[in-house]
């Protein structure tokens, strides 16, 4: 059998296995096999943030729905933010079919990890999908409402890209200087810095804190993703995530017009 009818017969394999059409089996298996990243496939990503960004949110400085306080099981974190037509493109289903699925196999019963861990090996859902999916089974199952962490607490994210080179849209954290150009009058102690990768703060003097990832996306263009730790409640989450809308909106036009 050449390479072309085995790789064929790959796809099929998986159209068998998970429903998908042949376009999105097609797509998936491609990835993996040149080493692509445009469904962010891969190992099963540790639990990142309370809400897990999804792509759905590229480009960054998006209008949101507003989302339900804590503790009301409403869902319109994760799912106002994917919609199920982007979803079913990336994955083969929508969220009521991921749902079902999850429901059968006693997903309530699981761990947020575990739950990952079985969309990628036992459905091959790319590991950024993976989370997407289980952050919003989690909310709708009342496992955790949106803004929350599985185990309780409560963080803001935000992210953004921006054309700049990694090291410089790390130098915007790092470097206090330029930090306050952006970020003023907020006391920001640096714990660790790892050029061009990670940052750790305490905010305001404790006991809330910031986790800052950096990737580059080639060589003039990169992004940043904050995660506003340890917060009260979900007031807090929500005010923290707007404030952190429109600081990285300010970064964003900062560093763009120097450059």
């Amino acid at each position: 059998m050449t390479s072309h009818r085995a790789f064929k017969a790959r796809v099929r394999a998986r159209m068998t296995k998970t429903g998908e059409s042949y376009t999105t089996a097609r797509r998936h298996l491609s990835v993996r096999t040149t080493g692509g990243t445009s469904d962010r496939s891969g190992p099963v990503p540790a639990e990142p943030t309370a809400d897990q960004p999804t792509t759905a949110e590229l480009p960054p400085a998006g209008t949101r729905p507003t989302e339900p306080p804590a503790g009301s099981g409403g869902t319109a974190g994760q799912l106002a933010r994917t919609p199920d037509p982007l979803l079913r493109e990336r994955t083969g289903r929508g969220w009521d079919e991921w749902f079902a699925l999850l429901d059968g196999w006693g997903g309530t019963e699981h761990t947020h990890t575990a739950i990952a861990a079985w969309l990628v090996t036992t459905h091959e859902v790319p590991g950024w999908w993976a989370q997407t999916i289980t952050v919003g089974y989690e909310q709708a199952r009342g496992l955790r409402a949106p803004g929350q962490r599985r185990g309780g607490g409560f963080e803001a994210t935000g992210s953004r890209t921006v054309a700049v080179p990694v090291g410089r849209l790390f130098d915007a954290f790092a470097d206090e200087t330029l930090r306050r150009r952006w970020l003023p009058d907020v006391e920001v102690r640096v714990r660790t810095a790892t050029a061009p990768r990670t940052f750790r703060a305490d905010w305001a003097g404790g006991p809330t804190r910031l986790v800052v990832g950096f990737a580059p996306l080639g060589d003039t263009k990169s992004r940043v993703a904050v995660q506003h730790e340890k917060l009260t409640g979900p007031e807090q989450a929500a005010e923290l995530k707007a404030y952190w809308r429109d600081r990285l909106t300010a970064l964003k036009q900062l560093l763009e017009g120097e450059a």
